[in-house]
């Protein structure tokens, strides 16, 4: 049976829902993993999503979300921030090879987020590039304290916000496919005891 192709920001948004679904439960299909897949993708790529995540090894998107080779156009970095590559990456994945949905996907007790936390508080970023990726967290831990927010997890439902914005301000392509309707995007939280996922922020319709 062929899986239909899916061509709206709500249906794939819909699939990688179930799929997480069937991971939470323990009932996965592990859909397109074998070698009949693995030959009918080989020519090219179309998938149904870019998946802009945070690094962390408990984070792997096509486990978690149940899928497989070419469905999802996966892009990672420490805290989810932000830089050309990455910006590069995504337009890359929504116009080039037309997927129809951009996840932003961060998790509960992320590292980088309490690291931008403690570095605000102390005043002392960690050395090296580390340092840079903490500086580029901090702004969203210091909306959150602005707007009495004092949680971690907290700190990182209003940095997966903020990259959701960013994501669609920063970059006329996406901000073009999105208020075009062909595209949208979607911050989840994603628990990582539990390996569920919680909308956050949105951008374009997908429900």
């Amino acid at each position: 049976m062929t899986e239909k192709v899916h061509r709206t920001p709500h249906e794939a948004f819909d699939v990688l829902l179930e799929g997480n679904q069937r991971f939470v439960s323990g009932e996965r299909l592990h859909p397109h993993q074998d070698a009949d897949r693995r030959s009918a993708v080989a020519p090219g790529q179309r998938p149904f999503a870019v998946l802009f995540g945070c690094s962390d090894s408990r984070l792997a998107a096509e486990i978690i979300f149940d899928r497989g080779l070419g469905d999802l156009f996966v892009v990672r970095t420490a805290g989810h921030v932000s830089g050309p590559e990455v910006l590069g990456s995504i337009e890359y994945g929504v116009g080039a090879l037309g997927a129809p949905l951009v996840v932003v996907l961060g998790h509960d007790s992320c590292g980088a987020v309490t690291a931008a936390a403690q570095a605000h508080s102390d005043g002392v970023a960690p050395a090296g590039y580390i340092g840079d990726v903490v500086e580029r967290v901090v702004p969203s831990v210091l909306a959150a304290r602005a707007a009495g927010l004092t949680e971690v997890d907290e700190f990182v439902d209003e940095h997966i916000r903020r990259t959701v914005g960013a994501l669609y301000e920063r970059s006329t392509l996406l901000a073009a496919e999105v208020d075009a309707g062909r595209c949208a995007i979607a911050g989840l939280s994603y628990k990582l005891a539990e390996g569920t996922v919680r909308l956050v922020a949105s951008r374009g319709a997908i429900t």
